[in-house]
């Protein structure tokens, strides 16, 4: 998924709690699914700029250099402007986005 076009808020919102509980029927399992699911996207997140900076970095074995890279500082910024992943995560549930399910519950039917 594309995280950069996501219409998650940038900062916490007051939300109501019975919209989290709706499809599962459960707060707690709602909010384990969130968790999980933001957990997923900050592994992503953090592979994807490790890659990106990866390029810029130098192979040098002088530690009292530090060079600045004007476009790692760049990319570095933009992912800090990023939604959170939880925000990202409450957001795609709420959107019905994520997909979950709970083998305890398909044993009993």
């Amino acid at each position: 998924m594309d995280f950069k076009k996501t219409n998650a808020d940038q900062s916490i919102v007051s939300r109501d709690i019975r919209k989290f509980d709706t499809p599962t029927e459960n707060l707690y399992e709602a909010v384990a699914i969130i968790s999980k699911r933001a957990n997923q996207i900050s592994t992503e997140l953090k592979e994807e700029l490790s890659a990106k900076l990866q390029e810029f970095s130098s192979h040098t074995d002088n530690l009292e250099e530090v060079f600045e890279n004007r476009e790692q500082i760049e990319i570095s910024k933009f992912y800090e402007k990023l939604p959170k992943p939880v925000l990202i995560a409450v957001q795609e549930f709420l959107d019905d986005k994520i997909y979950y399910r709970n083998p305890a519950k398909e044993l009993s039917k």
